[in-house]
């Protein structure tokens, strides 16, 4: 009996165990983490006298003290409206090819579909650091290829490392690694289309671009809200690319990036609380604007669905 009676609490128990190793990992490397943040940024080092001696650096409650130092500073935002300009680049294109190629691979009859998929993904497996670095010495005029080709043909040699084109070339970093991940994403859809539909919309004299615009793009629609989803998340979070490149021009500032300003208040200013306002600052911007857009898509989707 008393067998009998501790078997049901050792099953219900069972799922618990397995979640706890998991349930640690999330306390320690997520919420912990998180909750230090926010102490962190509630907080300033208070200095006495010269700041020497013991006592005389002494951590005090600041309130929203860092938050409105972070909200009014023209670095901030001047950083936040660079990221915003590059994601109108990113984004779009990004997403554009990799429909497009997803497209082409779905399409009857395409030569070499494996070794394509391959090809297209590829870029997304090299590290982020390693491609930028990869880029940059393509983009130097002194070391280029594609400089000296210019150069032997006559032609306009642009830097692609000062101004306008700036945004041009860490843009083609972030497309050229990310195409193939949201690629994947979209062909795994596509395939998952029954094959009835193909051949009804066939059988009823569509043309294959009819079938890809009216069919097939409606279809994976949920995939194509996911990985915008995603690709929102990363550009609001860019740092590699314009940090790799900061060694080889003065166009980029310590500050090009909002990640890249706290990384400098943090590491080079030494003021971690500053730097903790402002990560919780972009944190909850990118927490407003994922769930937004998603509400926005999901509430979009419901209103198709009723008609």
């Amino acid at each position: 009996m008393t067998t009998a009676h501790r078997r049901p609490y050792g099953v219900k128990g069972a799922p618990y165990g397995f979640l706890l190793p998991a349930a640690v990992l999330f306390v320690l490397f997520f919420a912990l983490p998180i909750g230090y943040a926010l102490w962190l940024s509630l907080h300033k080092v208070e200095v006495k006298g010269l700041g020497l001696g013991s006592g005389a650096r002494k951590e005090v409650w600041a309130g929203l003290r860092n938050y409105t130092d972070a909200l009014t500073d023209s670095e901030l935002l001047h950083g936040a409206l660079r990221v915003a300009g590059y994601g109108a680049i990113v984004v779009p294109v990004m997403l554009g090819l990799a429909l497009l190629f997803a497209l082409m691979l779905d399409a009857d009859k395409v030569r070499l579909a494996p070794f394509t998929r391959l090809a297209i993904f590829l870029p997304y497996a090299i590290p982020g650091v390693v491609a930028a670095l990869l880029w940059g010495f393509l983009y130097l005029p002194d070391v280029s290829p594609f400089y000296f080709v210019l150069d032997r043909l006559g032609m306009p040699q642009p830097n692609l490392l000062d101004g306008g084109p700036l945004y041009v070339a860490l843009s083609n970093i972030a497309v050229w690694g990310g195409t193939g991940f949201n690629m994947i994403v979209i062909y795994t859809a596509l395939r998952a289309i029954p094959v009835e539909v193909h051949e009804a919309a066939r059988l009823d004299g569509a043309t294959p671009l009819q079938i890809a615009l009216r069919i097939k793009v409606p279809m994976v629609a949920p995939s194509l809200v996911l990985t915008f989803f995603f690709s929102i998340i990363a550009t609001l979070q860019v740092f590699s690319e314009p940090t790799t490149l900061k060694p080889l021009t003065n166009s980029v500032s310590t500050t090009w990036s909002p990640l890249m300003k706290v990384y400098r208040d943090a590491f080079g200013a030494g003021d971690i609380y500053a730097a903790a306002a402002e990560a919780v600052i972009i944190a909850v911007v990118t927490l407003v604007l994922s769930f937004g857009f998603l509400r926005a898509a999901n509430s979009r989707t419901q209103q198709e669905e009723t008609r």
